[in-house]
């Protein structure tokens, strides 16, 4: 069986910050969780009253706990398949471009030398031996008050370079919040929720989806600002670890095979090994294909490896072929109904719209079709008399952008295999995956858990492909196509319904009644869409944009161009909200922002072109 131990340590009681009023309960309510829910064994536990341990204090100085962190992963002791978690509340402060934890006699007037690098932790905790590390740190309070950016940036980079399993409060820009209320921190509430039986969420993945949608609404009621948490799970195998076997399902069982056989066909027995006994733990020990891999890749570490050779009757596409000699592609026209509603969501006015495009030939009969969108100047931001609008949509300011061509729909699933399936070896075709990252499967889905990086690679591919200028769209491009001449709040007019756009029902927005909540994507056109003939622009999945993030529009260029800089170009710019999200994340002026690497179900992306001739 699997060995499960933690380190949870709770701060109330500082001798030099700000005290805290529920960490110490976050922390308490956690090391319950992981006894009486998740069957852990051991749990070392620190607080500013915790009982002795073998006769020493655990009290969270410094020293104790650098002496645990010293001692106890000295040498190996836990194996593939163990899991060892580290949770921490308290203060977390950024120093010199480090991050670090604030034991309860941390000074920070000396932090070098009285608080702990994160990083110190993380390698500390990878000497334990489990290829199951999990890290969760609600630690962006800074003493109370937001001065400047606080931890998570180096650690979420540390993370991805170890592998291990981060989850963060929220993003390095914001505050992390403790709801009098609850209690509780808002993070930790939606963190044992998320694990426990509200959330059921057995995987690395749901539980960041459950929290990506349930600690900002805690916060939004309890004190109406932001707050976004995040998970860096890399390589994208770490995001489907089962974490609460009891809550595991087929399908989650099913996606850890999968991976062990992918790893297994590519020789990496290391991990596969890891990943068929990470199925035989939520198995229960009772998987008989699971326990025959491991008897398999014994016997294969002693084999010698021979030259590998295609399958009789397969062939792997070269990339490089099936382009073809661009010509001028005629416009077509396209007539299509726009729907006007009003503050209730009642549909007032139809009308007949048309518009032009072109196809793109992607092969084996898939398409895509790029809509005209004609140039012009526009206010870019929200107005401040705006309902629920967020402070990074300011100032509104004109912005004058010239005429382009934008992917009518969000790119499919079909279309992403289109282009990027040439990379995929023999292996993946027979298990089906045809290079196909979504959740939610289907031709004419979205395609979504795809990264910034992924996206700008398949627009790139596609130029290749077509020899003509794809690209992700600016985010001033998606704005100004997505309002098409609108000024309110939504394309559709003051609010929305779900009779019109895929989103969370149960969050409205101003008059507009509750709706159904989907839990998952939907085809594309199935709505209507704005007056340039453009569909899902609102919910569905966000969409990446070129730009890097930046908090709000001061210096935004005003030519219709992405702005590329900001204090971490890593971060970049999400629009359109998403079928997870309230309707007030939906909004044409809605910001979201991510790391480049990030995968979700939620996020997908749509292209323009330019120089189409």
């Amino acid at each position: 069986m699997a060995k499960n131990w933690a380190i949870a340590i709770g701060i109330n009681q500082y001798d030099y910050l700000q005290p805290l009023n529920y960490a110490k309960r976050d922390a308490l309510l956690m090391q319950e969780f992981l006894v009486n829910e998740a069957g852990f064994e051991r749990i070392f536990f620190f607080s500013d009253d915790s009982p002795e341990l073998a006769g020493k204090s655990t009290r969270p100085t410094r020293t104790n706990l650098l002496r645990v962190l010293r001692q106890l992963f000295e040498k190996p002791f836990m194996g593939a398949g163990d899991n060892f978690w580290f949770f921490f509340s308290g203060h977390g402060i950024r120093y010199a471009d480090r991050d670090y934890l604030m034991p309860c006699d941390g000074d920070p007037e000396d932090i070098e030398n009285t608080a702990i690098a994160i990083n110190f932790v993380s390698e500390r905790l990878r000497r334990c031996g489990a290829d199951n590390v999990v890290l969760i740190l609600d630690a962006c309070r800074n003493e109370g008050k937001k001065t400047g950016e606080g931890i998570g940036r180096q650690t979420a980079e540390e993370a991805r370079q170890q592998g291990v399993i981060s989850f963060f409060s929220c993003i390095p820009q914001q505050y992390s919040y403790e709801i009098e209320a609850l209690q509780q921190g808002a993070f930790t509430t939606a963190l044992l929720e998320g694990l426990g039986i509200q959330g059921r969420c057995a995987t690395v993945e749901r539980l960041e989806q459950y929290l990506k949608f349930r600690v900002p609404e805690l916060v939004r009621q309890y004190k109406n600002t932001k707050q976004t948490p995040y998970v860096i799970a890399e390589p994208v195998n770490k995001s489907h670890l089962i974490l609460v076997p009891r809550y595991a399902t087929l399908a989650d069982i099913a996606t850890l095979k999968n991976d062990a056989y992918q790893a297994e066909v590519n020789r990496n027995l290391d991990l596969a090994e890891q990943l068929w006994i990470r199925v035989l733990a939520a198995a229960s020990g009772q998987d008989m294909e699971a326990i025959k891999a491991i008897q398999r890749i014994e016997r294969l570490r002693w084999e010698p490896q021979e030259p590998s050779s295609p399958l009789p009757n397969s062939r792997i596409e070269n990339s490089t072929k099936g382009i073809f000699t661009v010509e001028k592609n005629p416009l077509k026209t396209f007539q299509f109904e726009v729907v006007t509603v009003n503050v209730k969501g009642n549909i007032t006015n139809r009308h007949n719209e048309e518009a032009e495009y072109f196809e793109e030939d992607l092969g084996n009969g898939v398409t895509l079709e790029m809509v005209q969108i004609p140039g012009g100047t526009f206010t870019m931001g929200s107005p401040r008399r705006e309902a629920e609008r967020y402070d990074s949509e300011s100032p509104p300011h004109q912005v004058t952008v010239p005429g382009f061509f934008m992917g009518k729909y969000l790119v499919t699933q079909e279309q992403y295999q289109a282009i990027m399936g040439s990379n995929i070896n023999i292996f993946q075709k027979i298990l089906g995956n045809n290079n196909n990252p979504s959740n939610f499967k289907g031709d004419k889905l979205p395609v979504e858990q795809i990264s910034w990086d992924e996206a700008v690679e398949f627009c790139k591919k596609l130029n290749q492909k077509t020899r003509r200028k794809y690209r992700l769209p600016s985010e001033a491009e998606w704005e100004y196509a997505c309002r098409a001449g609108t000024t309110t709040p939504f394309y559709f007019g003051e609010t929305i319904t779900t009779d019109l756009v895929n989103y969370n029902g149960n969050y409205p927005y101003g008059s507009a009644p509750k709706g159904e909540y989907r839990e998952q994507t939907t085809n594309i056109g199935i709505f209507p869409p704005n007056s340039f003939g453009l569909y899902d622009m609102h919910g569905n999945v966000w969409e990446w944009c070129q730009d890097a993030y930046n908090d709000n529009y001061q210096g935004a260029p005003k030519n219709g161009s992405a702005w590329l800089t900001s204090k971490n170009n890593d971060i970049k710019l999400l629009r359109g909200g998403s079928w997870l999200d309230s309707m007030r994340n939906c909004r044409s002026a809605i910001r979201g922002n991510y790391a480049r690497a990030f995968r979700i179900t939620d996020v997908g992306f749509r292209v323009v072109a330019v120089a189409v001739t």
